[in-house]
């Protein structure tokens, strides 16, 4: 089975792949410009607000999970068929390729994050669009027991994905209120990578993913870099976890309390 990380070295091994750059900024800086300025020989542009999240609304966060039909529509026009083996990046730690790689693999395809990204690369990079033939892609729901509502993560374990400083409240770039929500550990998942974007040691991360149990869910700012969260405990062979797709964004908008600190 392909585990949820790669590197340059299995590419190397394994031209079939498609390649999907997934970068996404919060900021104002835009990620298609930054795709058709250089990006991997051969990648396709996926775009997160298009084909990887429904709209943003204040009942649902900024990031909702798509529809099926959607997010097949923007696999079909990358070139992601049913049986296409697919590796995500970003130049952020893989945190952002993660969600387009945790869509997929929880829907019974091929899919992983290469580790260190673009960041990491040492090869040559190309520019301009690849236009890609279309492929057959079959919507396929997303499984309900793997993607929770606001409504369903009460009393259980959460951990949140967001850096340290967001989880404690002292700062807030995006979201309606700063804070986290009441018992959920911060587990900040960029901090699971090293200076280039490459993955910590084995033994590093199980330091600290030590104390996830059964059934434990991840969630974030809107749902995207919670699913890096969950991709690194697939690696360390640890209970599976759950996403709480609206995360912060979601809450934040609402009038449940917030901790701080």
């Amino acid at each position: 089975m392909l585990p949820p990380f790669v590197d340059a070295s299995w590419l190397a091994d394994h031209p079939e792949a498609v390649l999907a750059d997934c970068r996404s900024y919060i900021d104002d800086r835009d990620e298609h410009e930054a795709y058709l300025a250089a990006h991997l020989p051969g990648a396709v542009f996926v775009d997160l607000n298009r084909y990887l999240a429904a709209p943003p609304t204040k009942q649902d966060g900024r990031h909702p999970m798509p529809s099926p039909e959607v997010f097949a529509e923007g696999m079909s026009a990358a070139g992601i068929g049913d049986d296409a083996t697919v590796i995500g990046y970003d130049d952020d730690n893989g945190v952002m390729a993660a969600r387009l790689v945790w869509m997929l693999r929880v829907t019974g395809h091929r899919a992983a994050v290469l580790d260190g990204g673009i960041t990491a690369w040492r090869g040559s990079v190309e520019h301009g669009e690849v236009r890609p033939e279309p492929a057959h892609f079959t919507p396929v729901p997303w499984p309900a027991e793997l993607v929770l509502g606001i409504d369903e993560v009460e009393g259980l374990q959460l951990v949140d994905a967001r850096p340290a400083e967001r989880f404690r409240g002292e700062m807030e770039p995006i979201d309606a209120r700063p804070g986290h929500i009441p018992g959920s550990q911060s587990l900040p998942c960029r901090e699971s990578t090293d200076a280039r974007g490459a993955l910590l040691p084995v033994p590093e991360l199980r330091e600290r993913y030590a104390d996830l149990r059964e059934g434990w869910v991840s969630y974030c700012g809107s749902g995207v870099t919670a699913c890096h969260a969950l991709l690194v405990a697939e690696h360390l062979h640890l209970p599976q976890g759950r996403l709480y797709a609206g995360s912060w964004s979601q809450w934040a908008a609402t009038d449940r309390p917030a901790e701080l600190g």
